[in-house]
């Protein structure tokens, strides 16, 4: 079995948030043979998405941001979508990092659905709600990006916390850091497909 090679995107707008706090607890727990790497989306933006699909001047990026991002995603086997609950979905840097599989799945030699099909994708997110229903728009865009690429979900770790810090008193949440990575990630279905 190759080595799992986790990629971290980080999507708030705030650097060490308790998003970011909750996955590097999580990351912790992981085999010391699993590489990790970790892109603050903020520090790597990438340009506002252009929908090209009916153009045939798609091209692979080259020696930018998105460049950086289209190789770290084919590079891992695990990717993580670190992104806090902004207006109950994920940040507009980790939509924009979505929007942008859009044009790598047309990007020529690239072979991008095909690449991810079977990798696993997870999330982490902080909201400042007791009840995770409020997040069922991040979970939904998360399970479904990964359903129509083929993937495996692995779920979503739940923090509470809106000030600097404030997951580190979510004793259920660092209970749960500690072995999410561990669980048994299914292929990822769409709602509306038969079990």
């Amino acid at each position: 079995m190759p080595t799992r090679n986790f990629l971290f995107l980080l999507g708030s707008s705030r650097p060490g948030g308790n998003t970011e706090i909750l996955a590097r607890r999580a990351a912790e727990q992981l085999p010391s043979d699993v590489d990790r790497r970790w892109i603050d989306l903020a520090a790597h933006p990438l340009p506002d998405f252009e929908d090209l699909r009916h153009d045939s001047d798609h091209v692979r990026p080259e020696g930018d941001d998105t460049a950086l991002l289209l190789d770290a995603t084919l590079a891992a086997t695990d990717i993580v979508i670190a992104s806090p609950l902004y207006w109950y979905s994920v940040s507009s840097s980790t939509k924009r990092y979505l929007d942008h599989w859009s044009g790598w799945l047309r990007t020529p030699g690239v072979d991008f659905k095909e690449t991810l099909a079977g990798r696993t994708l997870w999330g982490v997110t902080a909201l400042a709600h007791e009840e995770t229903e409020v997040a069922d728009p991040l979970v939904g865009t998360l399970t479904n990006s990964a359903a129509y690429m083929g993937m495996r979900f692995g779920g979503v770790l739940f923090g509470n916390g809106s000030r600097p810090g404030d997951v580190l008193k979510d004793e259920e949440a660092l209970r749960n850091a500690k072995t999410f990575f561990a669980r048994e990630a299914p292929l990822a279905r769409f709602p509306y497909e038969k079990q």
